[in-house]
């Protein structure tokens, strides 16, 4: 998931929570909401620590030469 999904998790969440469609039948539509606002929360959080953590990689580039370690 990345940072997309969670920002539209945390709208549908807020949508369902502020009421502002008409209720689902046999759904609790707030309770519904708080989850999905947590989980786009938590999902948008953990996008950001994986992307930090990929930028902090380094890459070592090494050479080996097949006449001996000699360059002309």
């Amino acid at each position: 998931m990345g940072i997309g999904v969670g920002i539209l998790l945390v709208v549908v969440g807020l949508i369902l929570i502020l009421q502002v469609f008409p209720d689902i039948p046999s759904v609790d539509d707030v309770t519904l909401g708080w989850i999905l606002l947590a989980v786009g929360v938590l999902g948008i959080v953990l996008a950001l620590i994986m992307n930090a953590q990929r930028s902090r990689t380094t890459h070592v580039e090494e050479r080996r030469y097949d006449d001996g370690g000699r360059r002309y």
